[in-house]
């Protein structure tokens, strides 16, 4: 499952990926990511939260990296990722290399308490 949520004052998109997720299932999700960057001014902050991920299908690099280029597009500044698990990154730094000619600061954190005290220090 994919959740999408925005902070518009903020400036912030939040994506958080859970239990099991499929090519079909990120495709599907596409246009809502697209209708919630349309709402959000440039300059967004990302929180990608991977902690209630269990597995995600590797075919979904390409919607991944649509997703990427869409967030680039809407002049993307800052991730923050939540990926407890080192296991279950999904190839996400490699991807953010080839998807984002801008290269955004990035920082993964083990917790959403540690996201949360990085997107206050860049706010």
């Amino acid at each position: 499952m994919v959740l999408i949520t925005s902070n518009k004052q903020r400036r912030l998109l939040c994506m958080n990926y859970v239990q099991r997720v499929s090519p079909e299932e990120l495709a599907g999700a596409w246009n809502e990511l697209k209708a919630v960057l349309d709402d959000l001014p440039p300059g967004i902050q990302v929180l990608a939260d991977l902690s209630q991920l269990e597995y995600m299908d590797p075919a979904c690099e390409n919607d991944m990296g649509r997703a990427m280029d869409l967030m680039d597009q809407h002049g993307v500044g800052l991730i923050v990722r939540v990926i407890p698990d080192p296991s279950k990154d999904i190839g996400l730094n490699i991807l953010t290399l080839f998807h984002y000619p801008r290269p955004p600061r990035v920082i993964t954190c083990e917790s959403l308490a540690q996201a949360l005290k990085q997107l206050a220090l860049w706010s």
